[in-house]
């Protein structure tokens, strides 16, 4: 049977890799957090240098709430955000 999940996808600002580091352990710490919660299951950046971020979480009504808690979030750093179901069939 298909596993459902829900996708958070950020975008970050373009000088994400200068302008994170007051935010870093913070952030790391929220996404820990949730990770021993059982809240999150997989977590991290997109690209090389990072433009962006997936977050797999178990219920979409999560992504807000997680928006809404992470620092990066709260401090610019995230240009834009979406949430949207994913089902994991192999």
């Amino acid at each position: 049977m298909p596993e459902r999940y829900t996708l958070l996808h950020y975008g970050y600002v373009p000088d994400m890799l200068e302008r994170r580091g007051p935010h870093r352990d913070a952030h790391l710490e929220l996404i820990r957090s949730w990770k021993d919660e059982g809240r999150i299951v997989l977590a991290g950046a997109v690209g090389d240098p990072p433009h962006g971020a997936l977050i797999v979480l178990r219920d979409a009504a999560d992504g807000p709430a997680f928006v809404d808690a992470d620092p990066y979030a709260r401090n610019g750093l995230v240009t834009n955000w979406r949430v949207e179901p994913w089902t994991v069939v192999v």
